[in-house]
């Protein structure tokens, strides 16, 4: 399990902690390693741009991004290759699942206006584990969509920067990117190296005082 320093309230997994969206058990666990609630929040992931404040733990709504301002309430997210990305606020929390998709559209500022909007605007963002640049092939359809974060594989083929693209949406406030390539790293599920449904999970939660 990777925890960002200095940044509390912010968690990523990798392969070898589980998949707590199947598993109470693990869930458990990692709850219990994080000294958190058991019981998250997560949603039904689409590759889009909308917003959620749950207001109950479990599966809710279509969305690719989370807000919240409950201790008692974890929010979380599952990837294997997209970018989780949390957004620490003071009394609040945003977690956002964060595709090539989703990042061209904007979902990550969304989240972050959301929060600002319940008036606790982010102070710092995390960028958790996704596929890097070295390894992230695309066609010239998508990487046209990011001139400003076009980028070449390791192998010399036309890829896109999506921490770059992130970072960029973030661009006032206190970024920090936690490394590694989900795709050429094997403590990390990656659906574009094998194709699995196996996922790792991102969660965040508000610090009690």
């Amino acid at each position: 399990m990777i925890r960002p320093d200095g940044v509390p309230g912010v968690a990523f997994g990798t392969a070898l902690d589980g998949d707590p969206r199947l598993d109470d058990a693990i869930r458990l666990e990692l709850s219990g390693l994080l000294e958190i609630p058991s019981s998250w929040a997560w949603v039904r992931q689409m590759h889009g741009v909308t917003v959620v404040e749950p207001d109950r733990p479990g599966l809710g709504a279509e969305a690719d991004a989370l807000i919240t301002t409950d201790p008692a309430l974890p929010i979380a997210i599952s990837v294997a290759d997209c970018l989780p990305v949390a957004l620490v606020a003071d009394g609040a929390v945003g977690l956002v699942h964060a595709g090539w998709r989703g990042a061209a559209a904007g979902v990550v500022a969304a989240a972050a206006s959301a929060l600002a909007a319940r008036g606790h605007p982010p102070r710092a963002a995390v960028i958790g584990p996704g596929i890097g640049s070295c390894c992230f092939e695309v066609g010239e359809d998508v990487a046209k969509q990011f001139p400003e974060n076009r980028a070449h594989t390791s192998w010399g083929a036309v890829s896109v920067d999506l921490q770059g693209v992130v970072a960029a949406d973030l661009d006032e406030i206190d970024v920090h990117v936690v490394s590694g390539c989900t795709h050429h790293e094997d403590r990390f599920h990656s659906y574009r190296r094998d194709g699995s449904s196996l996922r790792q999970f991102g969660v965040a939660w508000v610090p009690s005082a």
